[in-house]
């Protein structure tokens, strides 16, 4: 992997954190630039961003407990059942062969963007 790759990758990671933080999840941005920059297959570009994921999350996580900007209440059954879906779909995405998993994923984006552009009178307003 060449210089110009490795500067993709840093910037990738910067990018992907910042969205992060932010709760809107870098896997958008960080697993399309993983498969183009680095060519490493979809399985592991994805394996790659969980592991991005877990130290990411900690930071972004203290920030966020320190403003007080957690209920914890309705975090634990979201917690509980997130745990046993991330089982289903991990085993799922194992089966599944790259250009299915690629596919699926590039959908998933697709839908998640066109739902964010066209619903009307959800503005979230900030406490």
């Amino acid at each position: 992997m060449g210089n110009w790759n490795w500067i993709v990758l840093f910037l990738a990671g910067l990018a992907a954190g910042i969205v992060s933080g932010m709760g809107m999840g870098g896997g958008a941005v960080l697993i399309p630039v993983l498969v183009h920059a680095a060519n490493p297959g979809q399985h592991i570009a994805q394996s790659v961003n969980l592991l991005y994921f877990i130290p990411t999350a900690v930071a972004a996580l203290i920030i966020h407990i320190k403003n007080k900007s957690i209920d914890f209440r309705m975090a634990l059954p979201i917690i509980i059942f997130g745990l046993a879906g991330a089982l289903a779909g991990s085993w799922i995405a194992a089966g599944m062969e790259a250009g299915s998993l690629r596919k699926f994923f590039g959908g998933f984006l697709l839908a998640m963007s066109v739902y964010e552009m066209f619903r009307k009178g959800k503005n979230d307003s900030r406490k």
